[in-house]
């Protein structure tokens, strides 16, 4: 008796399980706002990982918390579908009070591979830098316009 491979079929490689941006907004929690739109929100995706090429990032809770008190500037990226909501509501306020741009993506598993992890991520830091200097500035620009919550 000798083991036979499975061979890979094309929806298991493309990761078979995506799902559309209509079923991401289903399980989004009600502090994400403003949120990012469908095309704001894979430019967020490509510009996060040209950041994290070049290591340009700050992922996680603890480690976005600590720079921003450090003065550290960049887009803040949050996922949309965390829970509990306790693990990060505070860091809009934070962002606000130091006006840097945030806005909320609907996935923590797409914000997470784009960062090049396997892992979930709730919450990213982009900082600038010349190598994608143009993405970055796009949605700078995208991010700074969004409306911000009352």
């Amino acid at each position: 008796m000798t083991k036979v491979k499975k061979e890979k079929t094309g929806e298991e490689e493309t990761g078979g399980t995506e799902k559309s941006y209509q079923e991401l907004l289903a399980n989004i929690n009600p502090i994400a706002n403003p949120l990012a739109s469908r095309k704001l929100s894979k430019k967020l995706y490509k510009c996060v990982k040209k950041a994290a090429k070049v290591k340009q990032i700050r992922r996680g809770v603890k480690e976005v918390q600590k720079f921003i008190n450090k003065g550290e500037t960049g887009i803040v990226v949050f996922a949309g579908d965390t829970l509990p909501i306790e693990v990060y509501c505070h860091l809009p306020i934070m962002c606000e009070d130091r006006s840097l741009p945030y806005a909320y993506v609907p996935s923590k598993v797409d914000l997470g591979s784009s960062a090049g992890s396997k892992r979930p991520t709730c919450v990213i830091m982009i900082k600038p830098h010349d190598e994608y200097k143009e993405a970055y500035d796009e949605c700078l620009e995208e991010v700074t316009s969004l409306p911000k919550p009352i």
